[in-house]
């Protein structure tokens, strides 16, 4: 290992010893508040504490068959970090992350989904009743399903995982279906009064598809042209091989005829 280099906790010295042999014609405005708070002299750095996922369970306990809420403490095996990694920020780990990974890596689509991510105060979840999965000024999504399943599992007694992702999926795609009638409903509603939404995007797909077709139509036929001509070239005109042929075959019939008479 090299020397350490201590040139940011001299810098002070060095602008003094600058200014007494006349490199320098002022002092700095900073020379005088590093002399009365100096930096730290301290090279070796303590390591951050690593942040442990706490998780919140309502159980229902043997002996007094009362619930009563447990908080569990879950440590993950980690690889050793490089020494270059030792000092950099914590990872904060909490258990929404866990189920919020589990439901988009089923519903992969719903993250094509646009989302508002504006809040008025930057408190709106202190509005939010999680006891029901649909909440007043909040759209339905993903994340409602991650709260949904995360207040069951802290607010229902033996409540196991799958089952509470369960509950919320269901409750999810019963209000997805309830929103898919009701633009249905929408839609044909607003074409018996003379809307007129234009073609849609099966019939978009289907323009686009036989565009590319009809183009690669003409690319057959000119790839077809040029292989004919290429084979006429190298083995003669196939049409007059075919005269030919068929000249020399009449010739021989003629021929076995007169032969029989």
């Amino acid at each position: 290992m090299g020397k350490i280099n201590l040139t940011a906790l001299r810098v002070r010295q060095t602008a003094l010893n600058q200014f007494a042999a006349g490199k320098i014609k002022k002092l700095p405005q900073w020379v005088d508040v590093i002399g009365e708070i100096p930096p730290a002299e301290a090279l070796i750095r303590n390591r951050t504490p690593q942040h442990q996922l706490i998780r919140q369970r309502l159980q229902t306990n043997p002996d007094t068959s009362k619930p009563q809420v447990v908080f569990e403490v879950q440590e993950k095996r980690r690889k050793p970090k490089k020494p270059s990694r030792l000092f950099k920020p914590v990872e904060l780990r909490y258990e929404e992350d866990q189920l919020r990974k589990e439901f988009f890596r089923d519903h992969p689509w719903e993250l094509a989904r646009p989302r508002v991510v504006l809040e008025s105060t930057g408190k709106d979840f202190e509005n939010y009743d999680w006891s029901r999965i649909q909440q007043p000024g909040k759209k339905l999504d993903g994340e409602s399903v991650v709260q949904r399943q995360l207040w069951l599992l802290n607010n229902v007694t033996d409540m196991t995982k799958s089952n509470a992702y369960d509950i919320a999926r269901r409750e999810f795609y019963q209000l997805r279906l309830k929103e898919d009638i009701q633009r249905r409903v929408a839609a044909e509603e607003a074409q018996a009064t003379g809307a007129n939404f234009g073609p849609s995007y099966l019939e978009i797909g289907m323009e686009l598809e036989n565009e590319q077709h009809e183009k690669w139509k003409a690319w057959a036929r000119l790839e077809a042209q040029v292989l004919d001509q290429r084979a006429v070239s190298m083995s003669g005109a196939p049409e007059l091989a075919m005269e030919n042929e068929a000249e020399r075959e009449a010739e021989t019939g003629a021929e076995t005829e007169e032969a029989t008479q």
